[in-house]
């Protein structure tokens, strides 16, 4: 499986490779800002509650403007959309920079998409899984997209230890007097990455818009093969050819199965927004008192585990099919969730359970992709991710004031707990309602 991934990476199309560039930088701006963001709100006095009040209504605002971008993306634009959200981070960067106004920070935090965790906000992720399923064939996205979340998660990983070296090179050179003002001046390291990532959108070219006209290049003639849109594994993917089909309306077919996908994917990000990872950093600056330096290290390794998971994630994928696949991960990660708070005294237990909760917790990204990509007819595609990360955004948004709430009580390692268990609830609902349909992907995944 290693060589195809290989295989899959060199044949990839340029505008492809644009798009793993894109989610690299756009994961290492989140994984910067992730390690300070807590800090930074502590450092201009707000309290712990008001913290998750931030986060939250950061990611409800989060919410209105991935609805309204991800809905009209494609009759807008997918490049013109995402090279708008680039502008708006680039701007948010500069605001952290040099203003402490709870209100002129929340409006862009809002609208610049600042991340309240390493994770995926905002419009970006679900217009470019669009993209890339409209610019490969089945038999290659698994590879495709592993490789684009392998990317993306080292990215994470290299943001974390990035910021922790900056910061405290700043600290020992003398050029920032407070712990202030080192978290400012990663504010303004995030702005310029944003800038780099607005000009990878403006070189994509014309095929990855709707309309966009792409011939699927692939290494091995004998997977070249066209799949059969009438096979019954896949009734819904069949590209739109009457002029009524174009419309901003879901099909009702579409609309039954997201439906269904709403309850599953707001359950888990329910559980994901108790205990962000803005607020693990925070969860060990307090508790075991670790320094910028450490703690850059501490995430840097988390998220290096977790990008090492991204690969053999498609080979589960292949395996046993995308629901049992996230399944045999997902679960686990919720039990290592729960595990960490019981070892709050001991730095080198609790380490492990994060590390082992992380080598598991992206471990379904892939699977997840291929399942959406498979269900849902392809004109629909963009809006349905964008409905279901909208979905997500939501879900996560309500953690975090509790979250506030419990840490100024002394409270914070109960959010583990709490995320792990409607992790695990997520997936138990998840097998009820798609385990029927993982042999049928399997097969299709699987043809040559």
């Amino acid at each position: 499986m290693a060589p195809e991934i290989f295989v899959k990476f060199k044949c990839a199309s340029r505008d492809i490779k644009l798009l793993w560039a894109s989610v690299f930088l756009r994961l290492l701006s989140y994984g910067l800002t992730n390690q300070v963001l807590t800090l930074f709100l502590n450092a201009i006095n707000m309290t712990e509650d008001k913290i998750g009040l931030f986060m939250s209504l950061t990611l409800a605002g989060d919410v209105i403007c991935s609805y309204i971008l991800t809905w009209y993306a494609d009759s807008w634009g997918r490049r013109r959309v995402l090279v708008y959200g680039c502008a708006m981070m680039l701007l948010s960067g500069l605001v952290f920079s040099f203003s402490e106004n709870f209100t002129l920070l929340l409006v862009f935090a809002i609208f610049g998409v600042i991340s309240p965790s390493s994770d995926e906000v905002g419009p970006f992720k679900s217009i470019e899984e669009a993209m890339i399923a409209h610019l490969s064939p089945h038999n290659a996205r698994p590879e495709i997209y592993a490789i684009h979340a392998l990317v993306g998660t080292i990215g994470s990983a290299l943001g974390a230890i990035v910021c922790g070296i900056f910061v405290d090179l700043l600290k020992r050179t003398g050029l920032a007097a407070t712990d202030l003002q080192c978290y400012k001046l990663v504010f303004l390291l995030y702005a310029f990455f944003a800038f780099c990532k607005m000009v990878i959108m403006l070189l994509l070219s014309d095929a990855t818009e709707l309309d966009g006209h792409y011939e699927h290049a692939d290494c091995n003639e004998e997977t070249a093969e066209p799949l059969d849109v009438n096979d019954e594994t896949a009734p819904l993917m069949r590209q739109a050819t009457h002029p009524e089909e174009r419309s901003n309306k879901l099909s009702k077919e579409t609309v039954s199965v997201l439906m269904k996908l709403l309850v599953i994917f707001m359950v888990d990000s329910l559980g994901s927004g108790f205990m962000t990872s803005g607020w693990m950093v925070y969860y060990y600056s307090k508790q075991f008192l670790m320094g910028s330096l450490a703690l850059g290290t501490l995430f840097f390794i988390t998220q290096l585990v977790m990008a090492s998971s991204t690969i053999p994630s498609s080979i589960i994928a292949r395996c046993f099919g995308p629901v049992r696949a996230t399944l045999l991960v997902q679960i686990p990660s919720g039990i290592f969730s729960i595990l960490i708070p019981m070892a709050k005294n001991y730095l080198p237990l609790s380490i492990l359970f994060l590390n082992l909760h992380f080598a598991t917790t992206a471990m379904d990204v892939t699977p997840r992709q291929i399942l959406l990509t498979n269900i849902i007819k392809p004109r629909d595609l963009t809006k349905v991710m964008g409905v279901v990360n909208i979905g997500k955004t939501f879900a996560r948004c309500v953690g975090p004031i509790f979250t506030g709430i419990l840490a100024n009580n002394n409270y914070l390692w109960l959010c583990y707990i709490i995320s792990g268990s409607l992790v695990i609830t997520a997936d138990l609902i998840l097998a009820c309602m798609f385990l029927g349909v993982d042999a049928k992907i399997k097969k299709q995944m699987n043809r040559h």
